[in-house]
């Protein structure tokens, strides 16, 4: 009985109808929660980790995931088992010829033209989580870079050939990388064009290795650089610095590097977009009196002059205050929480009584609406409270 078949859908958490997005953000999660940096000597997390760049692999590709599909809907029709279905071998050889092509065919490949070759492969993409202060999102500045990466082996040039040049066109496909034979399968008669098997796409035959590569093209290496962040970055923004990233074999074009930002939170100030926001405590006083009070800003503090008779949970705009962005400048919003004393003497107790008598209902709008309203429901006055 055949290997039952990895669900990649399963591994990454996703549904099978999940947008390319989905599928995205939930492999940027498992990939930082497993990744060999974040666990070093954890087997598991390493399997883990592979298993999840396997799933990534097949899944954020559009053709590779059709055939992919097509097989998990119809495990009698190849030869897959329970290992990745790209990274090998023909999926679809068992009893119906080179299955894989002809998907390749149908779904982007076209049935004609001439034999091509087949470009090498690109290097893997590389994701860095940066930590940021609260300040330095907002603001910008200068982070230094360092991580580990296979770069191109400047021996050979990345060709894996001992100095560049040990190695011949091959002598199975003439050089152009791919070959080309007639099937037939339930699809009819079809011409199937497959990368050549002795060279895997390139055309060229290692005559020797490159004894600094051992013949893979790459060694690695630490890589160190100084990265301007921009003002106003978030949680959610990244930036893509292009052939950062892992080497490709064979010379191929190299995988970029992608940064995330972990932004560390602010003792006082939130943000939500390019706005700021902040609660403040005024006196008992200064919410009835008015005055003047300060409020964080992010170079210095704002001063705010808050009205006569303010209530606890107002909210006021200071404009043009908030995040700096491409897409123009925030507010900063002010709300304000009056303090209520927690400890008063018995003398302080007593003037505060003597003021609240003083003071007529009339005076407080909310309190005679409240106690107007609760006596046309019961039909009683009710003095004040």
């Amino acid at each position: 009985m055949a290997e039952s078949k990895k669900n990649y859908y399963d591994i990454l958490g996703v549904s099978k109808n999940a947008t390319q997005d989905e599928i995205k953000s939930a492999y940027r999660k498992l990939a930082l929660k497993y990744h060999p940096d974040r666990n070093p000597g954890d087997e598991a997390a390493a399997e883990k980790f592979k298993e999840v760049n396997e799933a990534h692999t097949v899944l954020s590709d559009e053709q590779k995931r059709k055939q992919y599909d097509f097989e998990l809907e119809h495990p009698g029709m190849g030869g897959m088992g329970g290992g990745n279905p790209f990274s090998g071998g023909n999926p679809f050889s068992e009893g119906f010829g080179d299955f894989g092509d002809i998907f390749s065919s149908i779904f982007g490949g076209g049935f004609g033209g001439g034999a091509q070759r087949q470009a090498p492969a690109r290097g893997a993409n590389i994701e860095q989580t940066i930590r940021l202060s609260f300040l330095d999102a907002i603001k910008g500045c200068s982070k230094e870079i360092s991580y580990f990466r296979n770069e191109p082996c400047k021996s050979c040039n990345g060709t894996g050939a001992k100095g560049g040049t040990a190695f011949q066109k091959c002598p199975r496909c003439g050089g152009v990388g791919t070959i080309r034979r007639q099937a037939n399968s339930i699809f009819g008669a079809t011409i199937q064009v497959s990368a050549c098997p002795d060279c895997g796409g390139t055309g060229k035959k290692v005559l020797e290795k490159c004894p600094d590569c051992s013949g893979k093209g790459y060694v690695r290496n630490q890589t160190r650089f100084t990265i301007n962040i921009p003002a106003g970055v978030d949680s959610d923004s990244s930036l893509r610095k292009r052939g950062y990233g892992q080497a490709a074999p064979n010379g191929g074009e190299p995988g970029d590097l992608y940064l995330y930002f972990q932004i560390e939170p602010h003792k006082l100030l939130k943000r939500q977009d390019k706005d700021l926001y902040v609660t403040v405590p005024i006196s008992y006083r200064t919410a009835v009196l008015g005055g003047k009070i300060q409020v964080p800003g992010i170079d210095d503090t704002q001063e705010l002059v808050v009205p006569a008779g303010t209530s606890s949970g107002t909210r006021f705009c200071i404009r043009g205050k908030g995040v700096r962005t491409v897409n123009g400048t925030g507010n900063l919003y002010v709300d304000v929480q009056i303090d209520i004393p927690e400890k008063l003497t018995r003398e302080q107790a007593k003037k505060l009584n003597e003021f609240e008598d003083s003071v007529p209902l009339k005076s407080c709008d909310n309190m005679q609406r409240y106690s107007n309203n609760l006596s046309a429901l019961y039909g009683r006055k009710v003095d004040k409270q």
